[in-house]
């Protein structure tokens, strides 16, 4: 009750300190976004509950209507990542990914830089298939048990939930900001990111992360040798065959389907609806894996999230609280291109760092998009840009599902993550820009 309270508390704060600056119903939706962003980052209430709680304080404040709030707990992005998490179910129940795992972590010396390099491949490849928060949860178990060094499991745990972090924006189904801004480009009309362009574009950024990241980690590290059944044999069952063979045809699918421009249409079917379609097809007797009484692993949580976080930017923007922010920062307009990417970037990244990224990314993409606009610069771009930095935050826990899954192993604490999440950070705007400057302006 404490934590609603205080909750409470911030959100009058807030709507206080907004009057000062913001009209009547711009002030009350800052102290509504406040009032989520203390609960969700506090726990005060389930995560799920906290995430409804839009559709209920968004027309008792005459924010957005009861249907205008309810259209966006229901977009058809929202079905890409159902289609994503039931495919996940099925990667788990025939322990699929346990095979791809031991795979991967052998490809490495079991020498200890050997191994957080492995973890981290490791890690980043499992979460651009079936979510970073879901990688994190089935590898760190693994990464407590290679030792009993309390120093290497630091880093083993952090390369880990780095990682997965890194890969969860290789594709559109690795984390929720990504959902967030497909969702962002269709309700504004601008074309959007097919799912292979999406990892064309992620990547070379992926890698340059996956060399640099998991290089620190291992500076100082005690130098010894690890064996604990990296790299032993394990035999494909026939279910796992059998997901095998459907996961290699739906990526098959996905890679015929996207357009090549100039030189290839594609095939021009809805994405959304093929990760759906494969997601139900989990369920099909003789040929799936799942009973319905397995979608209740679900996470309908995450997916009420993505509801609240389309519900804020449909606030932002129709109520043009958006625009009054993006006045206020009229002056980036007039700097290089190049600058104002490194400055998103970085305000993005280091605001990530106390509060959830999928809620940051909801309230800041409205905002960037007025920016955008009035800098004369590529919307795609500069909403691309500051997508990807919200899940390269490195230095708390709070900022992304890895790193407080990290935190609640109990080999890290606070301070070490801050240390090297510090740097991380650094090297992550830096890359990101740069990237983004050479490669991405030029593809999107």
């Amino acid at each position: 009750m404490n934590k609603i309270l205080y909750s409470l508390a911030l959100s009058i704060i807030a709507f206080a300190l907004a009057s000062i600056n913001f009209n009547l119903q711009h002030s009350i939706l800052v102290g509504i976004l406040v009032l989520l962003v203390a609960l969700w980052t506090n726990e005060g209430l389930p995560l799920g509950v906290v995430s409804l709680l839009p559709i209920i304080l968004f027309p008792s404040f005459d924010i957005l209507s009861t249907n205008e709030t309810v259209s966006n707990y229901s977009k058809s992005i929202i079905f890409l990542f159902l289609g994503g998490f039931m495919i996940a179910i099925a990667t788990q129940k025939t322990e699929l990914h346990k095979y791809i795992a031991n795979k991967l972590l052998s490809i490495f010396p079991s020498t200890t830089r050997g191994i957080i390099f492995s973890l981290a491949v490791t890690s980043a490849f499992l979460s651009s298939l079936i979510s970073n928060t879901t990688t994190a949860l089935l590898l760190i178990p693994i990464a407590m048990f290679l030792t009993n060094e309390a120093d290497l499991k630091l880093r083993f745990v952090l390369a880990i939930a780095y990682g997965a972090s890194v890969g969860g924006i290789v594709t559109p189904i690795g984390t929720p900001p990504n959902l967030i801004l497909l969702g962002f480009l269709e309700q504004h009309n601008i074309e959007t990111i097919s799912f292979v362009n999406w990892i064309f574009l992620t990547a070379p950024l992926a890698v340059i992360m996956l060399i640099l990241i998991p290089f620190i980690l291992s500076l100082g590290a005690k130098d010894i040798v690890l064996d604990k059944d990296i790299g032993k044999v394990v035999t494909l069952t026939s279910e796992q065959k059998r997901l095998g063979t459907i996961l290699l045809t739906l990526i098959v699918l996905l890679f015929v389907n996207s357009k090549i421009e100039p030189f290839y249409s594609g095939l021009g079917i809805n994405e959304k609806g093929i990760l759906l379609g494969y997601g139900l097809l989990m369920f099909v007797p003789k040929l799936g894996f799942l009973q319905w009484e397995d979608a209740r692993k679900i996470p309908y949580e995450i997916i009420f999230l993505f509801g609240a976080g389309f519900s804020i930017a449909m606030a932002f923007s129709s109520t043009g609280l958006a625009e009054q922010i993006a006045s206020y920062l009229l002056a980036l307009t007039s700097f290089p291109v190049m600058l104002l990417i490194l400055l998103v970037a970085a305000l993005v990244t280091f605001t990530t760092e106390v509060t959830s990224n999928t809620a940051l990314i909801s309230i800041a993409l409205p905002i960037i998009y007025s920016l955008g606009e009035a800098a004369q610069v590529d919307i795609q771009l500069i909403l691309f840009v500051a997508t990807i930095c919200a899940s390269y935050a490195f230095m708390l826990p709070i900022a992304t599902p890895p790193n407080a899954i990290a935190m609640s192993s109990g080999a890290v604490k606070v301070k070490d993550m801050a240390k090297y999440g510090f740097v991380f950070n650094l090297l992550g705007i830096l890359s990101i820009t740069i990237v983004a400057l050479v490669y991405w302006q030029f593809m999107i």
